[in-house]
């Protein structure tokens, strides 16, 4: 059931015996562990792929934030600070699965408990004294500027509360935890939880769905799964570590051979990186610790087979590799072949590891063998040929002589103990020593195999560095040896990178949905072309169904699969650095905060307007249709003039199906129009998935409702009524000199410009209409619940009616 509660939110106080059982005397019992989904090792409760961090947030002012992670399963242990929108993205990328905050401050709860499981503690603890004594303590230093967060106080409170909340929680051994390291924001790209969710970087919200980590995590270790789900969050921004990983995927495509040997090694070593974490925690089992020796052996395999190449690239990751080879072959000699997982089942040491348990063995496994030669030993001794040695509760082991040898010279080390009507009987100082010795040899043999294998988990505790050491070159060493097998298997191809702001990509492709169409069916590529100085925004209209919204994720997916120095899923791909991709795609009602989802979609823009920096890229689908149509245009029209005049210039991918917005390249210089095409044959539409320049004019949804299967008599009057609209907008539009024009393009800037304009119904001469009019100007929408403008929507249909 420990599994159960844990991922239910529980907190569990393991109760265990304290002392061993005393004829008599009761047994002392006590707390030995409290085990809370932030902290555990239980191979039963924590993911293998997914690290398990526990979280600590601190604030003096509610404006600046520290933050602490520490995954007690490995030994990571990261600190930051910022504002609220940092802190938030932090938590977003690393999923803590425990969240501790002081008491008072419920802001953090309430901001973050909604998804994730938080645990209040005593204000108390967040005191600056306390905490860095703590981290002092902990680490044995006098300061903690070796760690590089000398400067962040706020930071250093969080991390100082974590560590205590593992001692109440009976985690004092935390020997692994060796380091606390700085979260080096300015190294990686921004990804706000919105691109998360809209690229579904990690989670796909359907249900049979593929996210982009299911498809690049071609790892063949725990560890090394762990690091690429990091490494997707959190893409890098320096070009030197993007090359060099990029350099590794090259050299491995080149010498599949050699990957194929290392990855068969690296699922030999398996989860290195938590076994290590188990040893100061008293939590490693025999079964690990012979893992570790298998590790160990793997290691030193990997190390032998890239010895005969040279590359700069393989040297980073396998020269600094430390197999540890006495460590391994005292573990060889130490425990046997086929150690049981629990330590009290016994077979645990091997044969010939220890003298004396040994001997305690050969007692246990031929005490006949041994009575019947001190009962030969006896016979020749004494001449008495009908002496046995029997056994019984009272006397223990004895020696029985029958009454016709009662006139027999007992010798003088024999001590009488008792005399039948048949026979007497006596003991011996010897065979009093072997029963001593068989009787105590079971509990002997355990208490010596306990000893033995404590002693060796202290000589493990040495070696944790190095076993740390090992975990993170061999996660690496998986990830890109991942990236170099999906390349091969894909045709990936190794991306450039330029310093003049610009995206050129070559029948570019998304990865996730070409591995779902699989080889029954060809992905159709893509062209992209962005350029600050001549092409920075791209006005995509076309066809619902017809691959707008998966050419604005594959280009960010190929730019992000880059700079985490994957190859990409293209012809050939020449990207800039970027700092930032920002995503609004979809968008839905948020109930329980009372927003529609027209107010999402807002929310969302806005903060990718407020945050735009230099090399960003931003993608924007359906900008506007959550309102009339009017409001829409005059958002999307107003958008596209800000991002175009906005002095970093950032690329920009946005599909709309507001085909007035094709006119914007006749007014911004530095916009280009293309469209997703289409083929009409037999008054059928086939979507081609092709992007082509030029807007197009038409969104054929009444086409797309009857791909959905809509009733034939619906499409058919939607029909009708489609050109019956669109001949009247034409009439409308109709110019005094008798031209006509898709748009009016000054009333649609003055739209755009103008808050007071806003198509009114109102201005029909009808009572109803008004009234709603007046109930409507006089109600105050902020705090109108929505279960309240239900009812009123509902009275005025009643009214209408």
């Amino acid at each position: 059931y420990l599994p159960k509660l844990v991922r239910a939110g529980y907190r569990v106080a393991v109760c265990e015996q304290l002392e061993k059982p005393i004829t008599g005397k009761m047994v002392r019992r006590g707390v030995t562990e409290v085990i809370t989904p932030g902290v555990t090792s239980s191979d039963n409760i924590l993911e293998q792929n997914k690290n398990n961090f526990l979280c600590a947030i601190h604030t003096s002012d509610d404006k600046y934030y520290g933050i602490a992670l520490l995954d007690i399963s490995t030994g990571e242990f990261l600190v930051s600070e910022g504002e609220w929108s940092r802190i938030e993205k932090t938590v977003e990328a690393y999923e803590p699965s425990e969240i501790l905050y002081s008491k008072p401050k419920r802001l953090i709860k309430d901001q973050l408990s909604e998804k994730f499981y938080t645990y209040p503690i005593e204000d108390w603890v967040f005191q600056h004294d306390y905490t860095n004594e703590k981290l002092l303590n902990h680490f044995k230093t006098i300061s903690l500027g070796g760690f590089g967060i000398d400067d962040m106080k706020l930071g250093q409170v969080a991390a100082g509360a974590i560590l205590h909340y593992l001692a109440t929680t009976e985690n004092n051994n935390l020997n692994h935890v060796s380091k606390i390291t700085r979260i080096a924001h300015e190294r990686f790209v921004w990804l706000d939880k919105f691109t998360v969710r809209n690229l579904e970087l990690v989670y796909s919200p359907h249900e049979k769905g593929k996210s982009l980590l299911d498809i690049l995590d071609a790892t063949v270790c725990p560890l090394g799964a762990r690091l690429m789900r990091k490494w997707l969050l959190l893409p890098l921004k320096t070009h030197l570590q993007i090359e060099q990983r990029l350099n590794g995927v090259q050299f491995f495509v080149e010498n599949s051979t050699l990957l194929h040997d290392i990855q068969k090694n690296l699922r030999i070593i398996g989860d290195l990186e938590r076994i290590a974490g188990k040893i100061p925690l008293k939590k490693i089992n025999p079964r690990e610790v012979q893992q570790l020796a298998r590790a160990l052996r793997a290691i030193n395999t990997i190390k032998e087979d890239c010895g005969p190449f040279e590359n700069v690239a393989l040297d980073r990751l396998v020269k600094p590799l430390d197999a540890c080879l006495n460590l391994c072959a005292h573990i060889e000699v130490t425990i046997s072949d086929a150690p049981p997982v629990v330590l009290l089942k016994g077979g645990v040491i091997r044969d010939g590891a220890n003298k004396e348990l040994d001997e305690l063995r050969y007692l246990v496994r031929h005490a006949n063998d041994i009575l019947k030669e001190i009962e030969n030993k006896e016979i020749e001794a004494s001449g008495i040929t009908g002496l046995k040695v029997g056994f019984n509760n009272v006397f223990g082991y004895y020696i029985e002589v029958t009454a016709r040898f009662k006139n027999a010279t007992i010798p003088d080390n024999w001590q009488r103990k008792q005399t039948l009507a048949n026979a007497e009987r006596y003991i011996t100082p010897e065979l009093k020593v072997i029963e001593e010795k068989i009787f105590s040899a079971e509990d002997k043999i355990r208490d010596l195999e306990d000893k033995l294998f404590e002693e060796l988990r202290l000589e493990l505790l040495e070696f944790i560095p190095q076993l740390q050491s090992n975990s993170s070159l061999l996660a690496s060493l998986d990830c890109i040896g991942a990236f170099a097998q999906l390349a091969t298997k894909n045709n990936y191809v190794r991306p450039t990178f330029n310093t003049e702001k610009r995206i050129d990509i070559k029948n570019g492709r998304h990865p996730v949905i070409e591995a779902r169409l699989g080889a029954a069916q060809k992905y159709t590529p893509n062209d992209t072309l962005l350029d600050a100085n001549t092409q920075q925004i791209q006005i995509i209209t076309g066809p619902n169904m017809a691959g707008k919204s998966a050419y604005l994720r594959q280009t960010g997916i190929i730019c992000l699969m880059a700079q985490i120095g994957s190859f990409v899923p293209a012809e050939s791909a020449d990207v800039c650095i970027l700092e930032k991709i920002f995503t609004r795609v979809g968008a839905t009602d948020n109930i329980s905060s009372g927003e529609s989802t027209f107010m999402v979609e807002m929310n969302e823009t806005a903060n990718i307007m407020n945050n735009i920096s230099e090399n960003n890229l931003i993608l924007l689908d359906e900008i506007g249709r959550g309102t009339s149509t009017f409001d829409g245009i005059s958002i999307a029209w107003a958008l596209a003039e800000f991002l175009h005049a906005h002095i970093h210039t950032p690329l920009t991918l946005f599909a709309t199906h507001y085909h007035e917005l094709n006119e914007l390249t006749e007014t911004l210089e530095r916009v280009k129009n293309v469209h997703a095409s289409t083929k009409e044959i037999n008054n059928k539409i086939i979507f081609l998935h092709k992007i082509v320049e030029g807007g197009s004019e038409h969104s054929f949804g009444v086409h797309v409702a009857r791909m959905a299967g809509m009733p034939q008599h619906i499409t058919q009057r939607a029909t009708e009524l489609l050109h019956q609209f669109e001949n009247q907008a034409e009439e409308r539009t109709e110019n005094k000199k008798g031209k006509k024009s898709k748009v009016d393009k000054e009333t649609l800037q003055r739209i755009a410009h103008e808050k007071s304009m806003q198509l009114n119904f109102f201005s029909i001469d009808d009572p109803r209409l008004q009234r709603i009019k007046d109930a409507l100007d006089a109600m105050d929408l902020n705090s109108t619940t929505p279960v309240e403008l239900m009812m009123k929507v509902y009275e005025w249909k009643k009214m209408l009616d």
